[in-house]
């Protein structure tokens, strides 16, 4: 009952859409704006960077305490649960219950969470993310990029881990998530009318 409760506790966590209600207080609906995307480049692109960035930080914050919170209320239960209140956390995230089942892409709550969960490989897919953002200036690529290799990065160096079966099975299932997700950015990307993201400062 606790592990259930720790999971659901890891949805709503991950459910909250920090970037339409920061949007909705700018007065401006997010969801009818740029890409109608529920995530941090739709907020930087319509907001700016202070706001963008402030809500890059609050998803990634997202993934983090849920698992520092299966961590710390689960201490006695399975390995698993820390991995499974990653994915809750995610699937919060991209199907919000607090804007109809249409939140974000995942991508910056399932790397907070991996930071905390497997800090060298969530660490080494966050530096592919930056590499590959850094040569694009395409947050799709970069994306996309990141959470191609979290799998195979996690089967390199997580070996010695008690919960190492769930983690990896988590970051293919992360890996085929943020790919379903971006499948218009893939499209778009196909045809080169994929956006690059402007620095603003």
């Amino acid at each position: 009952m606790r592990a259930a409760l720790i999971l659901v506790a890891a949805y709503f966590l991950g459910s909250l859409p920090w970037s339409l209600w920061i949007s909705n207080a700018r007065r401006i609906d997010l969801r009818r704006t740029g890409s109608g995307n529920l995530g941090a480049t739709n907020v930087y692109r319509a907001l700016g960077p202070t706001w963008g960035l402030t809500v890059l930080a609050l998803d990634l914050g997202k993934g983090a305490a849920a698992v520092a919170m299966a961590r710390r209320l689960g201490a006695d239960l399975p390995a698993w649960l820390p991995v499974a209140a990653l994915l809750t956390v995610v699937l919060g995230h991209v199907f919000t219950v607090f804007a109809q089942f249409k939140g974000g892409k995942g991508v910056a709550a399932g790397l907070g969470g991996l930071l905390a969960l497997a800090p060298l490989a969530g660490g080494i897919a966050a530096g592919v993310w930056v590499l590959f953002f850094a040569f694009t200036r395409t947050v799709s690529v970069a994306s996309l990029a990141a959470f191609l290799v979290l799998p195979v990065v996690t089967v390199f160096t997580q070996r010695a881990r008690p919960d190492y079966p769930y983690l990896v099975a988590l970051t293919v299932g992360l890996m085929f998530l943020v790919w379903l997700r971006h499948r218009d950015n893939l499209r778009r990307l196909m045809t080169g009318e994929e956006h690059r993201l402007e620095i603003k400062k």
